[in-house]
């Protein structure tokens, strides 16, 4: 790995990276001091529970089955151990070989991985070597670099199979094997390319397993890679100490709109937020819909390039925009283990303890219809078709990511509240949601809204498939939260307070159609495919350039309508002028009226602009027996 060096040609992180402090638990892990001092570099102070437990344990040999919940450190729990040995290897041997493999679930996760890796190893100069290849790039530019025989290899399975198949890759010599989010890997379909990377090592590999609950699934990756594996499931007590302060709104199809209007307009929610919805689809229509009340979003969805999807979260972890809305439909197709879609509630879910057992509910395949929500959909195959009439011919969607997801495993940092504007279909995937917020012990909210049976397919345009089941699922939610001894607090509302809004919501919601969506889907993906594919050297050689690339732009489907992004002093709680001085205030003018338009009016009061026989002329004056032209 290269690092920038100074005029002295010593690396600048050596000369500005302290001594790690005397005292300190991680002192006891007997680590080597280049990766003390790369801990340090990372403001770590003390080690987490599941680092305590599982780093002495992996430094004596053994195989390690490790359930600790997202947030508590399990990256750096495997990545130590394994950093450790590869250098003590070092001493020893001078060879390049691919020592460790790290598998992981999708490509952001890939790449958190991969710079967490480098972060730690900044001090090892060139004994430590990082390769991500789970980046789509081509076949002979991975190739190239798998030649140079990295130390570390970070990927999704399917990667790694396809570099074994063609001869890339060899895993001839790899002591030490990682199985990261080793649940959602089963989940998402990987298990014949699992299959075929444990015939292509040799036997005696150290393996570790790392998820965030413990699976039925797990018994077969256990049963293909482990030997007599030290099982470790922690409770995590400083995890669930931590404060994540659960709501829960009940409310019609249309208000939910309505409500993430007012929250922000009013600044009821401050600091950064996750919003997650059903689908893509879901996604734009809200990004749009807040757009025209002046409030800024950012997309994250499998539909993007992965070069975006990173800059996205890497961007949003730096605070340059507050609300991220996210899609996360491999989370949901994984919990069905890509076998079968369904509208239906998994009814093999009604033990609230059997956390670990995948969900049969499944949000829709979002391909867009021609029609604006006039026709009935038949969802059971995630299509959206008509129920009657000769067969339609389906409409192929884009082709999305498979080695994607938002709610596991991506290291989002200070999140102050998630909301579900959607509800996740199952109480396993709320848990893994809202574990965004409320981390290294930080307070947070959760905020999830739920739509009584009785308003489902009340309002067409905002129907959501999955809100015919929200009560359902809401109830083992709750169960389940309070067999961890925490509640689900309602969220009440004042609905008077909110009648004074609704004239401005409903032409906000109006104006986002389905055609308005579609056009903003192509136009943001149109945007991605230029920067990440075009761009992407340039940002490689020019990295200044790429943090003022941003991805919360306005996309201007909808006609924006100004009065619409400022909020009067009379429709404020109390009509306070210092509240009217915290949302701002619009004139009677418009502010960005049209120059030419303003130039005519002027022209028209000077009675300038207008040619004799135009379209004001006096008809008595223009008359002749012809019919046409003065007399």
């Amino acid at each position: 790995m290269k690092r920038k060096l100074n005029e002295e040609d010593v690396p600048e992180e050596v000369r500005s990276a302290p001594a790690m402090k005397s005292g300190s638990k991680f002192e006891t892990l007997h680590l080597d001091p280049r990766l003390m001092r790369g801990i340090q570099a990372q403001s770590w102070a003390e080690p987490t529970k599941v680092q305590l437990e599982a780093i002495p344990l992996a430094l004596e040999g053994k195989d390690i089955l490790a359930r600790s919940s997202t947030g508590t450190g399990k990256t750096a729990a495997y990545l130590l151990p394994v950093l450790e040995k590869i250098l003590r290897s070092k001493t020893t041997s001078t060879q390049r070989q691919v020592t460790a493999l790290i598998l992981v679930p999708t490509r952001e996760l890939a790449g958190q991985v991969a710079k967490v890796t480098e972060s730690l190893a900044a001090f090892c100069g060139q004994d430590i070597r990082v390769e991500n290849i789970a980046r789509k790039e081509d076949d002979n530019v991975q190739r190239q670099r798998l030649a140079n025989f990295p130390d570390i290899v970070v990927s999704t399975p399917g990667r790694v199979s396809a570099n074994l198949n063609n001869g890339a890759l060899s895993l001839d010599h790899l002591a030490y094997l990682v199985i990261d989010e080793a649940d959602l890997v089963m989940s998402f379909g990987h298990e014949s390319d699992l299959e075929n990377i444990s015939k292509s090592f040799p036997k005696g590999v150290q393996c570790f397993l790392m998820s965030a609950t413990l699976a039925s699934d797990l018994d077969t990756l256990k049963g293909l890679f482990c030997r007599d594996p030290v099982i470790l499931e922690l409770d995590d007590d400083e995890k669930d100490a931590a404060g994540v302060t659960q709501f829960v709104a009940r409310c019609k199809e249309d208000e939910k709109f309505l409500l993430v209007y007012v929250m922000f307009k009013l600044n009821l929610i401050k600091g950064k937020v996750i919003i997650f919805v059903g689908d893509i689809d879901r996604s734009y229509r809200l990004k749009l819909f807040l757009e025209q009340f002046g409030v800024k979003s950012a997309v994250l969805n499998s539909e993007l390039p992965v070069a975006s999807r990173l800059h996205i979260v890497e961007q949003f972890n730096k605070s340059l925009y507050e609300i991220l809305i996210a899609s996360d439909e491999n989370e949901v197709l994984g919990n069905e283990g890509r076998k079968k879609k369904s509208n239906k509630v998994d009814e093999a879910e009604e033990e609230v303890d059997k956390e670990g057992e995948p969900s049969k509910a499944a949000d829709p395949v979002d391909v867009p219809a021609d029609d604006d929500h006039d026709a009935e959909k038949d969802t059971t195959n995630g299509n959206a078709t008509e129920k009657s009439g000769p067969p339609q011919k389906k409409r192929k969607g884009p082709k999305l990511d498979k080695d994607a997801g938002v709610s596991r495993g991506l290291d989002f940092r200070n999140i102050a509240c998630v909301l579900n504007f959607d509800l996740p279909t199952s109480s396993k995937s709320y848990t893994h949601r809202i574990g965004r917020t409320a981390r290294a012990g930080q307070t947070g909210m959760a905020l999830s809204f739920v739509v009584p049976k009785e308003h489902y397919r009340k309002h067409r345009p905002t129907t959501f498939p999955s809100t015919e089941h929200d009560e359902e699922v809401m109830a083992k939610i709750v169960a389940s939260q309070e067999k961890k001894g925490k509640s689900v607090l309602p969220y009440n509302f004042d609905n008077e307070r909110l009648d004074y809004f609704r004239y401005r919501f409903a032409s906000a919601l109006k104006a986002v159609t389905r055609i308005a969506v579609r056009e903003a889907r192509v136009r943001e993906l149109r945007i991605e495919l230029l920067t990440s594919d075009k761009l992407k050297r340039h940002f490689e050689e020019n990295p200044e350039l790429k943090q003022q690339l941003r991805h919360d732009g306005e996309l201007r489907a909808v006609r924006l309508q100004p009065h619409l992004k400022h909020v009067p002093d009379y429709l404020l709680p109390g009509g306070t002028q210092a509240a009217q001085d915290n949302v701002g205030f619009i004139g009677m003018g418009k502010a960005n009226e049209n120059r030419i338009r303003k130039a005519r009016m002027q022209n028209k009061a000077r009675g300038k602009g207008r040619k004799p026989g135009g379209r004001n002329a006096d008809p008595l004056k223009t008359f002749n027996a012809k019919g046409r032209g003065k007399k």
